[in-house]
């Protein structure tokens, strides 16, 4: 059970899978995982990237601020592991689902969320994934036949995570 959504647009998959972990959350499901915010701070610089972990109050900065006119790539590997390693903890500590704010550059080359991904399946617990459109080939080639497209919209997003939610061993 592997539900993964394409939104178009930039930050519309973080606005969405947001949207739906509220709602999700409002139903009572325990949620592993995070969501992306990105506050700006000043319209002259990129955004922050945070990272709000959704089985408590922790928020994790997880981009660098490389100057104005970087180029580059702003992700801090170090913020991405610290808050991978939060929702390993959440995970360990039972959930109904893992939300995954983005399948990206780290979980490709086998970083980031892709262990907590792996070890959620064989747990039987289901995720839910943002996917970019420029990363939907690799991830398809990882997730093989376990990937489930989701149309973009919180609703029908929400009621496959409803249907999907994990069974309590209790």
């Amino acid at each position: 059970m592997l539900g993964y959504v394409v939104a178009d647009g930039r930050g519309a998959a973080d606005l969405l899978i947001r949207d739906v972990a509220l709602r999700l959350q409002a139903e009572g499901m325990r949620l592993a995982g995070a969501v992306q915010v990105n506050p700006e701070v000043d319209p002259d610089r990129k955004c922050h990237m945070d990272l709000h972990i959704l089985s408590g109050s922790d928020v994790v900065r997880i981009s660098q601020d490389l100057g104005a006119l970087s180029q580059g790539c702003r992700l801090d590997p170090d913020g991405l592991e610290r808050a991978v390693g939060l929702v390993a903890a959440a995970l360990d500590n039972g959930a109904d689902l893992l939300v995954v704010n983005k399948f990206g550059k780290q979980e490709i080359d086998g970083r980031g969320f892709r262990p907590v991904i792996g070890e959620a399946l064989s747990r039987g617990t289901p995720v839910l994934v943002a996917v970019n459109p420029g990363s939907l080939d690799a991830f398809l080639a990882y997730a093989e036949d376990l990937a489930q497209p989701l149309p973009p919209e919180a609703t029908a997003i929400t009621d496959w995570c409803l249907h999907h939610r994990a069974a309590d061993p209790a």
